[in-house]
């Protein structure tokens, strides 16, 4: 009885064994038959990710190096106007130094010839204006000089002559010579236009000061071409009735007188009546700073008749000299 028991109880173990034996070797044969029945299907799906991926990129590539080709033809481009802008700029500035030499030379002279002088000082604004617009519009040069004319007022009174001469002969240069100023005072707190009476372009802004705006800007050229109040040939009443009304201390201003004669009896009186009027800050300097351009319309007249256009010259270049402005003679008065 004993060895039966023991025979059966070796034989179960056996058995037992063989069964988790084959059963492992079940699982291993079925493991193996999924992953060979998967891993076809998983690998063909991401070798088509993959293929789409690198086809999406290689587009992007493609994309990029045609934009960087033109992005270099830009650049070169830009290189090429950059190197000309600068020759540009350094024959201007050679010009305008040997331009400075001269007007320097001249104004030593006692002997100026008022139209080379007035051809001068247009052509070192005109070389001036050219280097702005080649500089950029916040260029401004170390003196704030323009063509020799101080261009650092914020408020700028304009003082025109409306006489018939001047308005049938002289009127369309003056039209130019007004958008010029404008021009170099890109923006200033305040713009006023009287008349040499001192007759106001627009009565709402008698003794105010017109916003300086683009729009009020055109408004004003757009009146200009048809403004021609009475005039009697002489800026003394527009020049001394701007000053009483406009004279600050705490404001820089400049008042252009833009005229063709002057029919008054004194210069000098007119001059001490400025220096009365226009007293002196507490640096030395005018308060009002006064410059002039004068039209040559009286000298296409025999000379005999242009004592009238000789006197305007004279009381402007001392008018402008004492109250630290400049005087801009003309040599043609049309476009």
């Amino acid at each position: 009885m004993s060895m039966k028991r023991k025979r059966r109880v070796s034989e179960e173990s056996s058995m037992s064994f063989l069964d988790v034996v084959c059963c492992g070797f079940g699982a291993i044969v079925l493991l193996l038959m999924i992953t060979k029945t998967v891993e076809p299907s998983v690998l063909e799906e991401t070798e088509i990710q993959l293929d789409g991926i690198v086809a999406d990129l290689q587009e992007k590539l493609f994309s990029i190096r045609g934009e960087t080709q033109v992005l270099n033809r830009e650049l070169n481009a830009k290189h090429e106007q950059l190197d000309a802008e600068n020759k540009r700029i350094a024959i201007l500035r050679g010009q305008l130094d040997n331009l400075n030499r001269q007007y320097a030379a001249l104004n030593q002279s006692s002997n100026v010839d008022n139209t080379i002088k007035g051809e001068l000082e247009l052509a070192l604004q005109s070389l001036t204006e050219e280097m702005q617009r080649l500089l950029g519009s916040n260029y401004q040069s170390k003196n704030n000089l323009v063509g020799g004319i101080p261009v650092d007022s914020e408020y700028i009174i304009f003082i025109i002559d409306t006489s018939g001469s001047m308005f049938n002969y002289g009127w369309s240069r003056m039209m130019t010579e007004m958008v010029n100023i404008l021009d170099i005072y890109p923006n200033v707190k305040g713009i006023q236009v009287m008349n040499d009476m001192g007759d106001y372009m627009f009565d709402s802004f008698r003794g105010k000061w017109i916003p300086d705006t683009p729009a009020r800007r055109d408004i004003i050229l757009q009146r200009l071409r048809s403004w021609n109040p009475f005039s009697n040939s002489s800026p003394v009443e527009g020049i001394e009735r701007a000053i009483r009304t406009y004279y600050d201390p705490d404001k820089k201003i400049s008042l252009y007188v833009l005229g063709d004669e002057f029919t008054g009896n004194s210069i000098k009186q007119v001059v001490d009546t400025v220096d009365r009027l226009n007293r002196k800050g507490a640096d030395g300097e005018r308060l009002v700073r006064i410059h002039a351009v004068g039209f040559p319309v009286q000298f296409t007249r025999p000379k005999n008749q242009q004592t009238t256009g000789i006197r305007f010259a004279a009381l402007m270049r001392e008018l402008t000299r004492k109250n630290g402005g400049t005087f801009v003679g003309l040599n043609d008065h049309r476009n």
